[in-house]
């Protein structure tokens, strides 16, 4: 599971194995989801091995695997259940002085 204070490389791995789960789920091999997904199979594999693509790469994997969807929270606005809740998150930073 993703922690908000996981490391940016550690929630890559962990991105990576849970579309190497889904792979695995709809039985397709490497080849045949780097195809599907239109990139080559050496970036694939670099994907699911260490958590690295470029985000364009990330997006085609996902429409090949039909999860497009799972980026649509990604930066949106934030909803608050009350208003005490959206105050409490949207206070401004105090200023630290430097001298």
């Amino acid at each position: 599971m993703i922690d908000a204070f996981d490391t940016p490389l550690s929630v890559a791995q962990e991105v990576a194995s849970r579309v190497k789960q889904r792979r695995l789920a709809l039985r397709l091999t490497q080849v045949e989801l780097a195809q599907k997904a239109g990139i080559p199979l050496a970036t694939y594999r670099l994907f699911e091995t260490k958590g690295q693509i470029a985000f364009l790469g990330l997006l085609q994997i996902a429409f090949a695997l039909d999860c497009m969807s799972d980026f649509n929270a990604l930066f949106a606005s934030q909803s608050w259940a009350t208003m005490d809740d959206m105050l409490a998150q949207t206070k401004p930073a105090k200023r630290v002085r430097h001298d």
